[in-house]
């Protein structure tokens, strides 16, 4: 390694570099990141959608494990790029960096703006196939081996159809996981449904013969009314679009009461932008500006105290839309995670102030309401501050919090660092203790299954005993009053049994944090560990144990090679059948354990699967069930669970 010259470049050619470097690309090569295939391939044909070309989009699942995308578009072009001399769509799907995104000339706006998509899911798939129709002729091309040119570009014959159909297998060799899940592609079509209203998203599993189409006449409305059908509304969803410096804005709202939390959900060029932007900012300032105004002008503030932006957000729900040309685009990083553009901060600011004041001096009645609820929201703030002053400056008498005898606190007071594992029973609790590091690890066992909250008051989560000691032992507030920076914990950490009980238990909490302690879960603090399912060992003549373990049936096999001839296997029933030692080793130390990071990716399919799981519908929960679990196959309960 002393040697340093120019034979140590490598230089990778073609699409090497994306199957050398996927995550660079698509984020991870686990189940997100094989999803993400899709959506590349997806956001093309709504590309075409959005200026206004084709009205259906379908998205097929089929028994070998590949998945086609069909648009009735334009068509990729095929003639001969004139720098290059190969056909376009050779071009496209081949090299990095190439499209027709980069101006405006092609289109209006798109979320191409990179142009790696197309060739990204070419070089991480074992074959992706393209058909085109466009030109009265039906063009076709084919790659192979990680994006190989396998069949150069011929036509097959004549047509009157236009668009694009690509078909794709993803490369078992890079994906932890090539197995498609319906529900997520399924979610992620509705939500394109819900921005391109009036075009029809159509999705087909040949697996299993499920089908289902999206289409909506008011797009933005009908996506928050989605969202919002299991809470109660203070009013109806207000919406309103306009354009300006080429900036097409789309805005729906609304707010509902018992609702501790603000869920703003925004989009760029009908990419998700999950860390939000200027148009957020924008949007934040806009309503502030708006709420206040009026009830300053209405006399509604008492001691003209102005209300806190965080006070006038809390129950509400919001979609914000916003499409750009390219020549303003400017996204931070290729997974367009957040939004840059400066003007878009001013135009929705203004939009949104003039169009929701209006509203409020339209509708004074419902006006009212929401200004005595901002207030609410204040005074509660307000109230936990104070509390927690007071509280800093008495000394904490033994009983000032009632903490369950169970738990077994940490000695840190460095909380960031401080896990509280949750823990499932007192046999496991007590393996738990033994075998956590009593610096910064902190264990409190359940008693049985707690509670669904799904539709319980808050008096009556506060009565109960378990509910009322994780409270308590998170020490930052519930509901209206939490506070995540209060946290003593900077992980939260579920560990239960790999059984239907197990699962069932993540659920309930899950449940429980979702609905009025959301910010664990959005600030990534809410995990769910992962125990090994099995143990492969032998033992010499000398009385010396080798042993490994593993979480699937792959590593099963891996480990039988591993120990080699004359091994034994124990499955795993429930954590109670780990020695403190082997829980440790496996599931607490962060050396090797396996955590589950739990987050809301999509909103409405959170709230969809709450509702259903959760809720009172017994029927909806049935014909769920139905669909998506599959009761001949070992833990497919526990699967769809953790999705």
């Amino acid at each position: 390694m002393s040697n340093y010259d120019a034979s140590n470049i490598e230089l990778l050619s073609g699409l090497e570099g994306v199957r050398k470097r996927p995550a660079m690309y698509i984020g991870s090569t686990n189940s997100m990141g094989l999803h993400h295939l899709v959506w590349e391939i997806v956001d093309n044909a709504v590309d075409e959608a959005l200026n206004g070309f084709g009205n259906k989009i379908t998205v097929t699942i089929h028994k070998d494990g590949s998945v086609s995308v069909l648009d009735e578009g334009r068509g990729i072009p095929c003639d001969i790029h004139k720098q290059t001399k190969i056909p376009a769509i050779q071009l496209i799907f081949s090299t990095l960096h190439s499209g027709g995104k980069f101006n405006d000339t092609a289109y209006k706006s798109s979320a191409g703006l990179h142009g790696v998509g197309s060739s990204v899911t070419n070089a991480l798939s074992v074959f992706c196939d393209i058909t085109v129709y466009r030109d009265n002729k039906i063009y076709h091309l084919r790659f192979e081996n990680g994006g190989k040119l396998k069949t150069p570009l011929e036509v097959l014959g004549p047509t009157i159809k236009h668009g694009t159909l690509v078909t794709f297998k993803p490369d078992d060799k890079i994906f932890s996981t090539v197995e498609f899940n319906y529900d997520r592609i399924a979610s992620h079509l509705q939500e394109s449904a819900f921005l391109l209203k009036k075009v029809r998203f159509i999705l087909i599993d040949e697996r299993n013969g499920n089908k289902d189409e999206f289409y909506y006449e008011h797009g933005l409305k009908e996506y928050v009314e989605e969202m919002n059908q299991n809470k109660t509304p203070i009013g109806p969803v207000v919406d309103f679009e306009d354009e300006s410096n080429n900036i097409s804005t789309e805005i729906a709202i609304q707010y509902c009461y018992n609702d501790y939390n603000e869920t703003i959900r925004s989009y760029v060029n009908n990419v998700h932008t999950a860390d939000g932007g200027t148009h957020e900012v924008g949007f934040k300032i806009g309503i502030t500006r708006a709420v206040n105004e009026y009830a300053e002008n209405n006399s509604l503030l008492r001691n003209k105290t102005k209300l806190d932006g965080s006070d006038i957000r809390e129950g509400l729900t919001a979609v914000i839309s916003l499409r750009l040309p390219e020549s303003i685009l400017e996204f931070e990083g290729q997974t367009k995670g957040k939004l840059g553009t400066q003007i878009a901060q001013n135009i929705v600011s203004n939009l949104v102030y003039t169009k929701f004041s209006y509203y409020l001096n339209e509708n004074k009645e419902f006006a009212v309401r929401l200004v005595k609820k901002c207030q609410d929201s204040m005074n509660a703030r307000l109230a936990a501050r104070k509390a927690k002053d007071e509280a800093r400056t008495k000394k904490k008498s033994k009983d000032s919090i009632i903490l369950s005898d169970k738990l077994t606190p940490a000695q840190s007071k460095d909380y960031d660092k401080n896990e509280l594992f949750i823990v499932e029973g007192d046999s496991a609790g007590g393996s738990a203790k033994k075998g956590r590091d009593p610096k910064f690890q902190a264990i409190l066992p359940l008693r049985g299954k707690p509670l669904n909250t799904d539709s319980l008051t808050m008096e009556k989560i506060l009565q109960n005993q378990e509910f009322a000691t994780i409270i308590n032992t998170i020490g930052a507030g519930v509901g209206q009053n939490f506070d995540v920076s209060e946290s003593h914990y900077g992980k939260i950490i579920i560990m239960s049994d790999a059984d239907t009980d197990g699962a069932h238990i993540q659920t309930l909490l899950l449940t429980f944090f979702y609905n009025n302690m959301r910010s664990l879960i959005t600030e990534g603090k809410v995990f769910i560990a992962v125990p090994p399912l099995y143990r492969i060992f032998k033992t010499d003549a000398k009385g010396k144990t080798t042993e490994t373990y593993a979480w699937d049936d792959k590593g099963l096999e891996e480990g039988k090679k591993k120990i080699g001839a004359g091994y034994k296997v124990s499955r795993y029933k429930g954590l109670g059948e780990m020695s403190p030692q082997q829980l440790k080793a496996t599931t607490m130390d962060p050396k090797n354990r396996l955590l589950i990071q739990v987050n809301i990716d999509d909103p409405l399919a959170v709230e969809n699967k709450v509702a259903v799981l959760m809720g009172k519908d017994a029927d909806k929960r049935k014909k769920w069930l139905e669909q998506n679990v599959d009761f001949n196959e070992e833990d497919s309960f526990i699967k769809e669970v953790r999705h």
